[in-house]
């Protein structure tokens, strides 16, 4: 973690350490508005992907001061619906761009006793309704003790864990005439390959968004959707929101080791989820994503999902949400007791 709070301080992007009271320890940048990194007590091995050009100051220079999108990596925030936010001329497909107001975006930081704190304000123009949307969008970080911590007869031994539960909201200022709808979309970018474990009401059926995903790839139980993100390009998945349960783990091996995130977040079957496939625009619903990326935007894989979106006629003007990652590291057979407990008994 040192040697990367260094870099970013000699590039010019400094970022702030969080520490939770079970040693946890957050990397939080403001350029970007990213929990950049999660370590667990006495580790300097990050849980998320960072880009490659944070490994040096020089590398890092240049990636921050080119004309590119600044993909730091690890834990973001964007806004949906994906075709309106990021597909500037919809649905022209083949021109995709990361608004700069929100990804970087300008924020601030405030500090209490007990937190950390980002904000920002910005305007966003959709590609569809033309609206422009004045917004306010702000993010906190708390600590998440290990939720397995009471649990009698489970052996956590030689088990690494470090947690946080993040707080979003996003508020429309200013409403104008001419209004539409968005909504938070909280993204974790993790290392490449690895395997989604998503535990459904029933047998869920994804929406393929883009790429092509080999049905060897993907494995469905009743309970229990199975995607290994192993793949060249760029794929991308969508499961709806009366399928899914609200928790998504993602195993990957590291350093020898294995490890396993598993965000905890609200879903509201009832709530407005606007995110779409790009080729069908009225097919709303999908509360947890998934994408594949090995190109050359980099090699990690993205647990994503979705909260139920503000603006539209008569809608909600201001929207909350509160989530958890849990994270941890060890030997297989301790990682797959954690699976068995807080995803599914499949695996």
């Amino acid at each position: 973690m040192q040697k990367l709070v260094s870099v970013l301080e000699k590039a010019g992007k400094p970022a702030e350490v969080y520490k939770s009271p079970d040693g946890t320890r957050l990397l939080v940048l403001p350029h970007g508005g990213r929990v950049l990194g999660l370590f667990a007590p006495n580790s300097e091995e990050n849980f998320y992907w960072t880009n490659p050009a944070l490994a040096a100051p020089e590398s890092a220079r240049a990636f921050y001061a080119s004309a590119s999108w600044h993909n730091s990596g690890g834990d973001r925030t964007w806004l949906a619906p994906e075709v309106d936010v990021f597909l500037p001329a919809f649905p022209d497909l083949t021109h995709y761009f990361q608004p700069r107001q929100l990804d970087p975006g300008s924020f601030e930081v405030e500090k209490d006793g007990a937190g950390l704190r980002l904000g920002s304000r910005f305007t966003l123009r959709l590609s569809r309704s033309k609206a422009e949307l004045d917004l306010a969008l702000a993010k906190s970080v708390a600590p998440a003790p290990n939720p397995l911590r009471y649990e009698r007869g489970l052996n956590l031994a030689g088990l690494e864990y470090a947690g946080y539960t993040q707080q979003t909201s996003l508020a429309i200022v200013n409403p104008r005439r001419k209004t539409g709808q968005v909504g938070l979309w909280n993204l974790v970018q993790m290392p490449h390959p690895g395997e989604l474990l998503v535990p459904t009401y029933f047998k869920a059926s994804p929406k393929i968004v883009f790429g092509s995903i080999p049905s060897e790839d993907l494995a469905g139980s009743d309970h229990l959707l199975r995607y290994r993100m192993r793949q060249l390009g760029a794929h991308k998945l969508s499961i709806r929101a009366v399928a899914t349960t609200g928790r998504v783990g993602y195993l990957f091996a590291q350093g020898g080791r294995w490890s396993l995130i598993v965000r905890n977040f609200a879903v509201n079957p009832s709530g407005e989820y606007v995110d779409v496939p790009w080729t069908d625009p009225e097919d709303r619903g999908y509360s947890t994503q998934a994408c594949n990326v090995n190109n050359e935007l980099g090699s990690f894989n993205e647990l994503e999902y979705h909260i139920p979106a503000v603006g539209g006629e008569g809608g909600p003007q201001r929207c909350e949400d509160t989530t958890q990652i849990w994270a941890f590291r060890g030997e297989r057979p301790a990682i797959a007791s954690v699976v068995h407990h807080l995803l599914s008994p499949e695996m």
